[in-house]
C-alpha cells in the first residue's frame, strides 16, 4: 500500500523584528537632552547670580579696601570682618531698625493690599480703571518716589505740614526727616506707599483664582460675611499670601534706595540698617571687606528665614 505524499503548507517568511535600544540607554539619552535644553540657562545662572555671590564671599574673608584696586593685593582675613561689624556700636541699632523696617513694611503693606485686594473684588464702575492707577507707585523708579516724598515730607515747605496745619490738626510743622524719634516711622510709611500695590496685585489674583460656586455653597450654609472669609476666603488664599509675606521680607529686608534718598540713614543713624550701613562701608569708607560681611549676614538672615517660613507654611498646608 503506498501512502500519498503528504503536502506541508509553505512556511511564510517571518519578518525581522525592530532592532529595539535597551530601556536605560533611551532613557540615558533623553535625560542628556533634557541636560543639554537646561546647560545654557543653568550657565547664565552662575554666571550672572553665582559668581557675584561667591566673591562677595571671599571679599568678606579679605582685607579688601581702596588700595587693593591700586596694588592688587586683598590679604586674608578670615572672620575679622565679621567680627569688626557686629561689635560695632552701630550693629545693634542696625539690626533694630532693620527688623522694624521690615515687620512694619510687611504688616501694613500685607493689610492694606489685602483690603483693597477685597473692595476691587466687587464689580463697579472704572474698579479696572482704579486698578491700573493703584499700579502707578510700583512703576514708577524707586529713586524718583524717594525725592518726591522727601519734597512731600519737607518741613517748612511739605505739602504734607501744610494740610496738617490748615485742617487744625498740627500747630507746628512736624521734623518728619529731621528728628530721630520721627524719621523711620515716616520711611515706613513711604515704603508702605510704594509696596501697597505689589501686595494689590498678587492678591487679587488669588482671589479671581477662587471659584464663585464655593461662596455660592457657602451662603447655603451660612458662611457669609466674616465667616466666609475665615472659611473659604483665606483657606484659598494662604498660598498666594506666604509666597507674597515670603518675598515681601527678601525684598524689604535689603530696601536701599528709599533710605538714601529719603534720608541717608539719618538722623543720628536713627534710619540706619543693616543694607544702609552695608553700602556706608563699601562706597562711602572703602572697606569693601567689611561691606560684603554686612550683605552676606543679610542674605543668611533671608535665607533661614525663607527656610523656616516654607517649611511653615508647608506644614500649614499638609494639615
Amino acid at each position: 500500500m503506498v501512502h500519498a505524499p503528504t503536502m506541508t503548507p509553505p512556511t511564510r517568511a517571518s519578518a525581522p523584528e525592530p532592532v529595539r535600544r535597551p530601556r536605560g540607554r533611551r532613557h540615558r539619552g533623553e535625560n542628556l537632552t533634557k541636560l543639554l535644553f537646561v546647560l545654557p540657562a543653568a550657565l547664565a545662572m552662575a554666571a550672572l547670580f553665582g559668581y557675584p555671590v561667591l566673591k562677595n564671599l571671599v571679599m568678606s574673608l579679605q582685607d579688601y579696601g581702596l588700595r587693593t584696586f591700586f596694588t592688587g593685593q586683598a590679604p586674608w582675613v578670615g572672620l575679622a570682618n565679621y567680627s569688626t561689624v557686629v561689635k560695632d556700636q552701630l550693629f545693634s541699632q542696625a539690626m533694630v531698625n532693620t527688623a522694624l523696617f521690615t515687620i512694619g513694611s510687611i504688616a501694613f503693606q500685607f493689610g492694606i493690599g489685602l483690603g483693597l485686594a477685597l473692595f476691587f473684588r466687587r464689580r463697579f464702575p472704572l474698579s479696572g480703571v482704579l486698578r491700573s492707577l493703584l499700579l502707578l507707585p510700583w512703576l514708577l523708579p524707586l529713586i524718583v518716589s524717594s525725592a518726591t516724598w522727601r519734597s512731600i515730607l519737607e518741613q517748612d515747605s511739605g505739602i504734607l505740614n501744610r494740610s496738617l496745619a490748615a485742617l487744625g490738626v498740627i500747630n507746628e510743622p512736624v521734623p518728619w526727616l529731621n528728628s530721630p524719634s520721627v524719621a523711620l516711622i515716616a520711611v515706613i510709611g513711604v515704603n508702605i506707599w510704594i509696596g501697597i500695590p505689589f501686595n494689590v496685585t498678587l492678591l487679587y489674583s488669588g482671589l479671581a483664582e477662587i471659584p464663585d460656586e464655593l461662596y455660592e455653597a457657602g451662603q447655603l450654609d451660612g458662611a457669609t460675611g466674616w465667616r466666609g472669609f475665615r472659611y473659604i476666603t483665606w483657606p484659598n488664599l494662604r498660598a498666594v499670601a506666604s509666597v507674597l509675606l515670603m518675598l515681601g521680607v527678601v525684598y524689604t529686608i535689603k530696601v536701599l534706595d528709599i533710605i538714601l534718598g529719603l534720608t541717608g540713614g539719618g538722623p543720628a543713624n536713627a534710619t540706619q540698617t543693616l543694607a544702609t550701613q552695608s553700602y556706608q562701608k563699601s562706597f562711602v569708607d572703602f572697606r569693601f571687606g567689611q561691606g560684603a560681611a554686612l550683605s552676606n549676614i543679610l542674605i543668611a538672615i533671608s535665607f533661614v528665614f525663607a527656610i523656616f517660613y516654607l517649611r511653615g507654611t508647608r506644614r500649614a498646608v499638609d494639615e
